[in-house]
């Protein structure tokens, strides 16, 4: 019988989008209780220490991170563990770096480097609309933000264009056919494509078919998707790629052609 929080994390147990190899060590780092689930996140020291290379060692990394220098969404996060997820502003103003958290079309953790005007902002879905106390409507997103009196067109699923300064709205892409939108979840994981329609299943989970920049057609559950703009045009900024997830041969004649190329 357990008791109390669990502590640690086995390192053959941590998320496979982590890309950490299995002979480094038993134990993998164990993120916080923070804006992100566990499986869909990723901790600072992974993201310092394993992926911008950064630090070397595990006290390095807490050296970096109580140095205050490492900020998540314009906050200053002293906690190495601290988990970061999908569409998180990462900045580090020593040396003028912005990122933000994506996905790969392979369904790994992306980190993505965009410019200073960028980071001023992200893109928050909504995960569920109600009224709270004295009757104040209010919006939660996918990244635990509480927004207050936001616009009364905006819908479940629909996605919000957050200020980081002032963590107020002031945009908003309706779930609707026609829009451009990125897969969060599930074995399209990382892809990008235009909703087509929607099919409701009552009882079941409701499904969305999506159509890439290629052409590709794929199917994937509503709570997968994540609309990024409004009809073709992308409201931050996409990897190299923009989504399209090729085949194995399509990868393999990729390679061999950059391969003659340099010969």
């Amino acid at each position: 019988m357990a008791r109390g929080p669990k502590k640690h994390l086995k390192r053959l147990n941590a998320p496979k989008k982590w890309m950490l190899d299995k002979l480094s060590g038993k134990f993998a780092p164990r993120p916080s209780a923070g804006p992100h689930k566990l499986r869909e996140s990723m901790p600072l020291i992974v993201l310092i220490r394993n992926k911008l290379k950064y630090s070397l060692t595990y006290n390095e990394t807490k050296k970096v991170t109580m140095s205050r220098a490492i900020k998540v969404d314009g906050k200053v996060r002293t906690d190495m563990c601290f988990p970061t997820g999908f569409m998180d502003v990462v900045s580090i103003d020593k040396t003028g770096e912005y990122f933000r958290m994506l996905f790969d079309v392979k369904g790994r953790f992306l980190i993505h480097r965009i410019k200073k005007e960028e980071s001023a902002y992200k893109l928050c879905n909504v995960k569920s609309v109600r009224t709270a106390a004295k009757g104040v409507p209010v919006i939660t997103t996918h990244d635990g933000r509480t927004i207050r009196y936001p616009d009364p067109m905006i819908k479940l699923h629909d996605t919000v264009k957050v200020d980081i300064a002032t963590n107020k709205a002031v945009d908003y892409i309706k779930f609707e056919p026609g829009n451009l939108a990125y897969i969060t979840g599930g074995q399209n994981c990382g892809r990008i494509g235009i909703i087509t329609h929607k099919e409701k299943h009552p009882g079941s989970f409701d499904i969305v078919h999506v159509k890439d920049s290629v052409g590709h057609s794929f199917a994937t559950r509503l709570t997968n998707v994540f609309p990024i703009g409004k009809g073709k045009q992308a409201w931050v900024s996409l990897p190299r790629g923009k989504g399209v997830r090729l085949s194995i041969a399509e990868e393999r004649d990729r390679k061999m052609a950059a391969k003659a190329k340099e010969m």
